[in-house]
């Protein structure tokens, strides 16, 4: 077994030029490298042999889909999948003689990568009130204190139920059906702090919160969107189906406001062009816009798409798509030609000329895919820029055809999965009637809590429980010091955990730890050997089938966890059979299939090579909306306004993080490495602010007249759109307020922080 680091690495700063390029022979490296240092050369080969392959392992990392059965390479994952699922399968171990030398103080001291680096964890952990200390608990133990305070609750509405995409559907439905047992529907998840916006904007004005395109529709448009996005990073495998489109002739449009090496060229180092030649062109061309003016932009290409039909009337606009298929065209014509274009212009950062450039691209293209992430969402007004983008996509009819539609790329395993089984505070009636009719009980009606209002809930002390399953649900949501003060709040925290996190050091007077089976593992129960199943970004459906010894004998599944706590919990006031849920999966997606729509006869579907895809009503002509068709929508101008002397910050992840976890303090391609405290600015900002690189610096946000600091950060020169700034998270989530939300998402706008940059003294601590 792998010894742990005793010791925080030493923070060293060194800057070089931002990479042009992605993937290659040092991505294969910095992935074998990783992989070895946390576990074994057979352990390494067994899930990289494994990972996204026909009854393998899914890869636990982003959600971007595999290829067709018969058409996937023998190495079917990127550099980060390869560090993320071995960063899971590391042989390092964490046991009760590493709480017995670490409080629970000091652990609240140490880095994120530190924590991480300790290894898995082993055996059920508590740490009582009065005590700095955890200590082991047996099972049995564990469930039934975290039982008995749930029962101890004056309501239901006290608990709070928080999942990440890391669980896969069958613990997601049993999560979500044991959380309506008890009478609430308090389950925040990580779609709230990513996508919401784009389930908002997609239903208002599709009838689907979902994407509606795949693969080849990826491989065979013609023209590609990237807007927001970092998929060199964030979802490398994106950039193979972007090779795929760009040999097949699609061009491709990258909107972003930093240069991401992944949009400019890609070395596939699966094939012989990106091991010895240049690789292959990503972005033909590249908007460097400001952060915020996505909205503008598609206002404006939408108003030059109607004055082109204007001028030639019947050839630019789909008129047959919209006369069948739409409605509130009328009102949307009237409303597009107000915008003014001194205000598009503002807002985008961007000329008149390359505005009409992209319309130009698209008056070329008969089959157009937006796909946008977080540098979309994570906006106050993510929503209406989400509704223009459908705007744009209806006005040439690039929905419901091959090569063409809307591509909301989440970066989670199963973070759509999880909605799909009912992970939402606000699932419709026609989803809990159904659970009604299965299991025969009455599910809550009123809403519950999302993640915001569950931090605003526990800080006022209306939640009492919180329960946590995989993520880091400290690190991951906004305002880090009210989130902790309100965490410490609770009666008791639990978290159901692969690896240690900030958040098992942020308590409740009593706290939990319940180590888990990862992905990677085999899982056994009484039954026999089980597999599990998620969902991707294009809605299709696959097994995942764990290859390893579990890292410890005691672990228990997420599913065995959670019927186990149902079980005791609720002391037989339901007649759903935990126990059988517990020994055979296949009883879970049993009943998935009669309360999911499209999941009907899963247990076959699923045993397909590549899974099933779920329908999307789009892509059959139906559109269930409020009035049967797709809506277009009147949406007003609007961006960020950053007062003189200030900058506009987005918080992002290194190239070597996954979340809210650094595995290194690099970031290989934009040039930073030995440190995360630093802060990326224009050399025209840095000139204009009187700073110099290298100059440290706290970070000082604005909202209504508060202040919020992230301290000590070197100011480093990068090539970002003037005016806007870039940092890491979770350094930076301490200065997004918890009130700056997304309207009608109530999403976290960690994409549109107002922030000073306030020199330091020599000396400062």
């Amino acid at each position: 077994m792998k010894k742990p680091p005793s010791h925080e690495p030493e923070e060293q700063l060194t800057v070089t030029p931002p990479k042009t390029w992605a993937a290659g022979v040092p991505a294969v490296t910095h992935a074998l490298e990783y992989s070895l240092d946390e576990t074994s050369v057979r352990r390494t080969g067994a899930t990289l042999l494994s990972i996204n392959q026909v009854g393998g392992i899914d890869c636990p990392g982003c959600a971007w889909a595999d290829p067709s059965p018969g058409h996937r390479h023998l190495n079917e994952y990127c550099e980060n999948g390869a560090k993320h699922i071995n960063d899971e399968a590391t042989t390092r171990r964490i046991t009760a003689d590493f709480f017995r030398r670490y409080p629970v103080s000091e652990l609240s001291r140490r880095s994120d990568l530190w924590l991480n680096q300790q290894g898995r964890l082993t055996e059920p952990m508590v740490k009582r009130p009065d005590s700095d200390h955890y200590e082991p608990i047996s099972w049995h133990d564990a469930i039934g204190l975290l039982a008995d305070e749930l029962k101890a609750l004056g309501s239901p509405d006290e608990a709070a139920f928080y999942t990440s995409g890391r669980v896969s559907n069958e613990a997601a439905f049993v999560l979500q059906l044991f959380a309506r047992a008890f009478g609430t529907n308090n389950l925040p998840d990580c779609s709230n702090l990513c996508h919401e916006s784009s389930g908002f904007a997609l239903h208002e004005t599709l009838g689907t919160g979902k994407g509606t395109v795949s693969l080849e529709d990826i491989h065979h448009a013609d023209l590609i969107f990237l807007v927001g996005q970092n998929p060199g990073t964030n979802h490398p495998r994106q950039l193979s189906a972007l090779e795929q489109a760009k040999l097949n002739g699609a061009r491709i449009i990258a909107v972003n406001t930093l240069p991401e090496a992944g949009l400019l060229r890609f070395k596939n180092p699966q094939k012989a062009r990106g091991v010895i030649g240049r690789g292959v062109q990503i972005a033909d061309v590249f908007l460097h816009i400001r952060s915020g003016g996505d909205l503008a932009l598609f206002q404006g290409v939408n108003r030059l798409l109607l004055e082109a039909e204007d001028a030639r009337p019947g050839t630019v606009l789909d008129q047959d798509f919209i006369r069948s298929n739409t409605s509130g065209f009328e009102e949307f014509d009237q409303h597009a030609r107000t915008i003014a274009w001194d205000d598009i212009l503002t807002a985008t950062g961007l000329t008149r000329e390359e505005i009409e450039n992209v319309r130009d691209e698209v008056l070329r293209s008969e089959r157009v895919i937006v796909c946008w992430a977080m540098g979309v969402t994570q906006q106050r007004h993510g929503v209406p820029t989400i509704r223009e983008i459908v705007n744009f996509l209806l006005l040439r009819g690039n929905l419901g055809k091959a090569g063409a539609g809307a591509c909301p790329v989440r970066g989670h395993s199963n973070v759509q999965g999880d909605r799909t089984m009912g992970v939402w505070e606000q699932m419709p009636d026609s989803f809990l009637d159904a659970l009604r009719d299965e299991f025969g009980f009455e599910p809550p009606r009123a809403h519950g809590l999302d993640s915001v209002n569950s931090i605003k809930a526990m800080r006022e002390g209306r939640i009492k429980v919180f329960l946590g399953v995989a993520g880091n649900f400290v690190r991951a949501a906004p305002d880090s010091e009210i989130t902790e003060d309100a965490m410490r709040q609770c009666s008791i925290t639990a978290h159901i955990s692969t690896k240690l996190n900030r958040s098992h050091s942020v308590c409740g007077r009593t706290a939990l730890i319940l180590p888990t089976l990862g992905r990677t593992e085999v899982d056994v129960q009484a039954t026999g050997k089980q597999f599990v199943t998620v969902e991707n970004s294009m809605s299709e459906v696959h097994s995942s089938h764990g290859r390893l010894e579990p890292a410890s004998k005691v672990l228990l599944s997420e599913v065995a966890i959670l019927c186990r706590l149902a079980d005791r919990t609720l002391d037989g006031r339901t007649a759903i059979p935990w126990g059988e849920f517990e020994a055979d999966y296949g009883t879970i997606r049993d009943r998935i299939a009669r309360v999911v729509p499209g999941f009907q006869h899963f247990n076959r579907r699923v045993a397909r090579p590549g899974g099933i895809r779920l329908p999307n009503p789009v892509n059959e002509g139906v559109y269930p909306t409020s009035v049967g068709k797709a809506l277009f929508t009147c949406n007003a101008w609007e961006m960020p306004q950053v007062p003189e002397g200030h900058l506009l910050l987005q918080t992002l992840r290194s190239h070597d993080q996954w979340n809210t976890i650094p595995y290194t303090e690099n970031d290989r391609y934009r040039g930073i490495h030995g440190s995360r405290r630093v802060v990326l600015v224009s050399p025209q900002d840095v000139s204009r602010l009187g700073l110099s690189q290298g100059q440290r610096v706290d970070l000082v946000s604005l909202w209504n007249g508060t202040e919020r600091r992230a301290k000590d950060f070197e100011v480093v020169p990068y090539p970002t759109t003037p005016g806007c700034a870039a940092a890491y998270y979770p350094e930076t989530n301490v200065l997004l307020p918890l009130d700056s939300v997304a309207e009608t998402s109530n999403q976290p706008t960690a994409k549109s922080i107002v922030v000073r940059l306030e020199p330091r003294a020599a000396g400062a601590a």
